[in-house]
């Protein structure tokens, strides 16, 4: 009873707040417009989307965090709340900071670095991963303590710390180049945060308050998903869409490292951003170009609706990701190499409907 509260707290929060955000984005007139190319909207749509779904999610966090046991204990110590806040805080102000001058590629890049940077500061970085055919494999080989706080050591792990950034940059910017259509990113994140709540729930990990911040994530996304349907009446944005990427990789981290599980979650963004990204690299073309060669888009090519594409890529996270919930390492690893089979017998479909279909292909666009 105490979970279903603080889900349905989170959500209520999200959703006023998402209401009165709505409104004040369109007061000031960040909005995204229609471009009849890449974008699908046909009129202007309010962005800070993100804003919305921060605020609530920080607001339940910090409450229970400091009014309540649930949160702060075992693995989890208050300087790692503080880093989750402060590095949110960076990517939410970066992301309002481009939706409203849209600022060029190597500025936007700054905000997630020093986001990433800030979850190392704090203590939260991936030390090891579990080897799918037995044991470990550590990433603290050279560690070096900086300074102590409050008798709590500050260390410099070179291959954790390269390893963490990577990763969390990683997760971000799959979000960010997942956000195509209506509620695509704000749902799948509501699913992996729910699956990630069903796994620390479970006997064998018994993360609670793991378990708790993931259903905050989950209400926070669930409240602005009921705007973000299409038709959608307000968009992530850059904040919100780097936000659900930077979480869901920081709980990857704080459930014990669960990469494996997060991979399998999203599994099917991931290895499309790959491919896309691979494609540009290798036409020589600008990896920023963005252009409607990715997953989302190609369903919408063969004649599926915005409503029916986004839910079928719901299905399909939902299917691997719920796999993590019983099995073990080497298990993960065979389903996420079926995953990636998947994948390529997806994608070489739709590429052949595609190009036998004449289906017209839209001009490529700086993103």
């Amino acid at each position: 009873m105490t979970y279903l509260l603080i889900l349905l707290l989170t959500f209520f929060l999200s959703f006023i707040l998402t209401w009165l955000i709505k409104k004040i984005a369109l007061k000031l007139q960040i909005v995204d417009w229609p471009d009849f190319e890449r974008k699908i909207h046909k009129v202007p749509i309010p962005l800070l989307g993100g804003v919305a779904i921060f605020l609530s999610f920080i607001l339940v966090l910090v409450y229970y965090s400091v009014f309540t046991n649930l949160v702060i204990w075992g693995f989890i110590l208050p300087k790692h709340i503080l880093g989750i806040i402060i590095a949110s805080f960076i990517v939410i102000l970066g992301g309002v900071l481009d939706d409203k001058f849209n600022l060029k590629s190597k500025i936007q890049f700054i905000f997630p670095i020093v986001a990433a940077l800030v979850i190392i500061a704090f203590g939260l970085s991936i030390n090891y991963v579990k080897n799918p055919f037995g044991g470990t494999i550590s990433f603290r080989n050279w560690d070096l303590i900086l300074f102590w706080w409050q008798g709590l050591p500050y260390r410099l792990t070179l291959l954790a710390d390269l390893f963490t950034l990577l990763w969390l940059l990683g997760m971000m910017y799959t979000t960010k180049l997942l956000d195509g259509l209506d509620g695509l990113v704000s749902g799948i994140t509501v699913i992996g945060s729910l699956i990630i709540f069903a796994i620390a729930m479970s006997n064998n990990v018994a993360q609670y308050n793991t378990g708790l911040i993931a259903l905050i994530l989950a209400g926070a996304f669930c409240g602005f998903l009921i705007f973000n349907f299409h038709p959608a009446k307000i968009f992530l944005g850059e904040s919100g869409s780097l936000f659900a990427g930077l979480m869901l990789g920081v709980l990857a981290i704080i459930s014990g490292s669960k990469v494996a599980t997060t991979l399998l979650i999203m599994g099917i963004p991931i290895l499309d951003v790959v491919w896309v990204i691979g494609r540009r690299l290798f036409n020589k073309k600008a990896v920023s170009l963005a252009d409607r060669k990715h997953l989302h888009f190609r369903l919408l090519d063969i004649g599926l609706s915005q409503r029916q594409a986004v839910i079928f890529m719901y299905i399909l996270t939902a299917l691997f990701g719920s796999t993590a919930l019983f099995l073990q390492t080497f298990g993960k690893l065979v389903a996420f190499l079926i995953l990636i089979i998947v994948m390529l017998i997806l994608g070489a479909s739709l590429v052949i409907m595609y190009k036998y279909g004449n289906i017209k292909n839209t001009k490529e666009i700086k993103q």
